[in-house]
């Protein structure tokens, strides 16, 4: 099964470089990185190509110019940039658990999406971590992790990732199987039936508009937010407008009542658009 790893980066190259190195020691290896850039600056483009260069893991830069909060639009082109059968989402701030793509690719199952997990972590840690630390797998160690000033909390047993353990902790979790932004994955066709993700909609639940097409179409979510985690490093959210969230509350309003599955402005106006190029 050929497997794509899809995220969105946005002028955070620090926190990008931090990403891919993660995803340089990953224990299982077939698979593709495709970034997808809303715009960023010509210093995530220089990290990209250095690290691009000094890994084994093929990785592509889907990048469309800087107009506002395009997260959907950029993905969209992404997806279409994948070669997977299998589809993995995360975000460019997430430095991924070394078993990400693994347990990913192991739990995957017919009818259903896999509902990730992340441990948020505070600034000082976030910039603390060096590459040799996620290269050895400390990044993601909640050992590691505490030795180095992090406060106890029983969240960070998501980080230990363990196949046995994690399942007990996903069966009993109250917290619903949700499409995460941070972590989810499905099979590609699923993707494509849902024509995508939604292009009205900008910050706020446009993730969650995503699983709850794929619910309406059928796909079960399940829980792995155990199993399927990454640490979350910091960040300002400066492009967060209570004007979108209201939009895409709306949005989601009407995708739950009407049962939407398929989005009406998603991949299809670009896979129409390469067409007319080949005819021309």
């Amino acid at each position: 099964m050929r497997v794509s790893v899809i995220f969105t980066t946005y002028n955070h190259p620090k926190w990008l470089e931090k990403v891919l190195w993660g995803f340089s020691v990953q224990t299982y290896r077939d698979f593709e990185i495709v970034i997808a850039d809303d715009g960023s600056n010509e210093e995530t483009r220089e990290v990209i190509e250095r690290v691009s260069a000094e890994i084994d893991i093929p990785v592509k830069h889907i990048w469309h110019e800087d107009i506002d909060f395009r997260k959907c639009q950029i993905l969209n082109k992404a997806i279409l940039a994948s070669e997977g059968d299998y589809l993995i989402f995360t975000d460019g701030d997430c430095i991924p658990h070394p078993a990400f793509v693994e347990n990913h690719v192991a739990f995957s199952e017919k009818g259903h999406f896999l509902s990730g997990g992340y441990f948020k972590l505070p600034m000082d840690l976030s910039r603390k971590i060096t590459k040799e630390d996620i290269l050895s797998g400390n990044a993601t160690k909640p050992s590691w992790l505490l030795d180095n000033g992090l406060k106890f909390t029983y969240k960070i047993s998501k980080l230990i990732s363990s196949k046995k353990w994690g399942a007990v902790l996903d069966f009993i979790t109250p917290t619903k199987a949700t499409w995460n932004g941070h972590s989810a994955s499905t099979f590609r066709e699923y993707v494509l039936q849902t024509n995508g993700f939604d292009e009205r909609m900008q910050y706020g639940g446009q993730d969650r508009e995503f699983g709850e097409r794929l619910m309406n179409m059928g796909i079960k979510g399940k829980q792995v937010r155990y199993r399927c985690s990454c640490v979350h490093l910091d960040h300002k959210r400066g492009y967060a407008r209570q004007e979108s969230i209201d939009k895409n509350r709306a949005i989601r309003k009407a995708t739950r009542k009407d049962k939407v599955v398929r989005t009406a402005y998603g991949l299809d106006q670009y896979v129409k658009s390469m067409a007319d190029l080949d005819k021309a």
